[in-house]
């Protein structure tokens, strides 16, 4: 059987990836975790092979935890269920150690081929994404000014474009604003734009934006 913790701070989504893992008849439950702390406590305590995790939980989440996972537990895989599009977060989210991405519009039809993959030792990725990972790993320089951000950066980006105050942020991510203020002067610095309006134009030029988004 192959062992599964659920990490989404929406019970309804977990009640509905619990029926159709169950369904599969070779995949069980092992866990649920609600937030980013819980997160880490499934790992330390509980016996398991996949961590189908959502970036987008209370407390520390996204690539940071990612990484805090892969640290506790280098061998444990890690399939990212989200709401963003792939080409939002995929290959940050695989650079910090997933093994696959889906989203959650897809996880009806391909959850359970995913976390078999997974579990084989596979990845689960399209090729768009590994394409770009190999050129990442070439060093091909024509990457898209947002894909250079870090992976804080980014988020301050996302936040952003949002809509979101840079107070509003400091307090989500437990940060000084002046520290963030220093994130949005660099990132707009690398994106080579002069303005917040100038950011919301390059976000939807580029698809970056999605309804609630504050990951």
């Amino acid at each position: 059987m192959i062992r599964v913790v659920l990490a989404d701070d929406h019970t309804i989504v977990r009640e509905g990836l619990r029926q159709l893992l169950t369904l599969a008849g070779d995949i069980v439950v092992a866990a649920e975790a609600v937030n980013g702390r819980e997160v880490v406590e499934r790992v330390r305590d509980t016996d398991f092979d996949i961590l189908l995790l959502d970036l987008s939980m209370p407390g520390k989440s996204g690539m940071e935890l990612i990484r805090q996972v892969k640290n506790e537990k280098p061998k444990l895989r890690i399939l990212v269920l989200s709401m963003h599009e792939e080409h939002q977060y995929a290959v940050r989210a695989i650079k910090a150690g997933a093994s696959g991405y889906l989203t959650k519009d897809s996880a009806s039809t391909q959850l359970v081929s995913a976390i078999r993959k997974l579990a084989s030792g596979g990845a689960f990725i399209s090729a768009e994404v590994a394409e770009q990972l190999a050129r990442d790993a070439h060093g091909v320089s024509d990457a898209l000014p947002h894909t250079i951000l870090s992976d804080r950066e980014y988020q301050v980006f996302r936040m952003l474009v949002a809509g979101v105050s840079l107070t509003e942020i400091a307090e989500r991510l437990n940060l000084s604003i002046k520290t963030i203020s220093t994130h949005k002067s660099r990132l707009m610095q690398k994106m080579n734009v002069g303005n917040q309006a100038e950011l919301i134009r390059y976000a939807i030029a580029h698809k970056l934006t999605d309804e609630g988004d504050a990951s």
